[in-house]
């Protein structure tokens, strides 16, 4: 019998659906483009507002801003040192788009992000360093929205443009706010500073009709019940230190589940044996997967033998669910 293709088992998922067969979070990228000025890849890299970037292989080629080099010292001065970047006014949205559509299946989903840099806390440590920033947050809470607001100017101007252009089914919108053992701001900083800018992001995306996901590491679970109320229909990497269960009971289909897998834990042990890592897939799927909102995302970063044997295992039941 033909099963649905990923794409189409996916978006089920997203719909709130029961898919076919549980689903897999790479499916989310496979036609994913991200229509925003601004340089990446494996190498090295200054962001359009300056900071620097350093590549790691070690974390599958995942940048993050290089150590103790701070381009903002003071929040309050801001405006002179933060720039609208010139890349803005010379990016080719239309050619980019054009170029995109035209290797795409049109049959298949476009799922897209319309912003520049990283999300809006993560580009304040960047900027600041994570002490500053944090302490930016208490002592000038009203700069450091005036900050956001205006990078929120920004991703709000190419969010447009992606839409029109690109005319996208998803949109993938991501901030890592919190740490495998807490967020790093409180709920009221969270609700004051970042609720508006997040919401304000992903509110003309949910207005053309767009699917969206969200992307934050660590325990997520105080911010769940606010990305569910901004429309947001899916979430990743979803990780274990989170409650994923209270959340699946508390939300059921409403904001779909993606990930479920400690790819640091014990998973990466040395004395962690083959069967003991697909024993641990085949719980984390047994646990998530029943009733739906859920799609499979396990992965062992600088590993590859193990992670072969995570893909083995999910592939050999994830039809067995539904």
């Amino acid at each position: 019998m033909a099963r649905l293709s990923e794409h189409e088992n996916y978006m089920l998922m997203l719909k709130g659906e029961i898919p076919e067969y549980v689903p897999r979070s790479g499916a989310w990228n496979v036609s994913f483009r991200g229509l925003a000025p601004g340089p990446g890849g494996t190498e090295n890299f200054t962001d359009p507002f300056g900071v620097p970037y350093v590549v790691s292989a070690h974390a599958n080629n995942g940048a993050l801003p290089a150590p103790d080099i701070f381009i903002l010292d003071d929040i309050r001065k801001w405006r002179d040192v933060i720039k609208r970047p010139k890349i803005l006014d010379e990016f080719d949205y239309a050619g980019v788009a054009k170029t995109v559509l035209d290797d795409r299946d049109p049959e298949l989903p476009r799922f897209s992000s319309g912003s520049i840099g990283n999300g809006y806390f993560q580009m304040l440590v960047a900027f600041m360093g994570f002490n500053n920033g944090l302490v930016a947050c208490l002592e000038e809470p009203d700069e450091v929205k005036a900050l956001l607001n205006f990078i929120l100017s920004i991703n709000l101007e190419i969010g447009a443009k992606a839409i029109d252009l690109f005319r996208p089914h998803a949109f993938g919108m991501g901030d890592d706010i919190a740490h495998e053992r807490a967020p790093f701001v409180s709920e009221e900083v969270f609700v004051d500073i970042f609720e508006p800018v997040w919401r304000a992001t992903v509110k003309p995306w949910k207005e053309a009709g767009c699917y969206a996901q969200h992307h934050n590491c660590g325990d997520f679970t105080m911010f769940v019940k606010y990305i569910v109320d901004m429309g947001f229909n899916s979430w990743n990497p979803a990780e274990p230190c989170s409650d994923l269960v209270g959340i699946k009971k508390e939300f059921g289909r409403k904001i779909a589940i993606v990930g479920g897998f400690d790819g640091n834990g014990m998973v990466c042990w040395p004395q962690t044996t083959e069967e003991e890592v697909r024993a641990y897939v085949r719980q984390q799927v047994d646990l998530l997967a029943p009733d739906g909102g859920y799609a499979f995302g396990g992965g062992i970063m600088g590993m590859p033998d193990r992670a072969a044997w995570v893909t083995d295992e999910f592939e050999k039941i994830r039809y067995s669910y539904y």
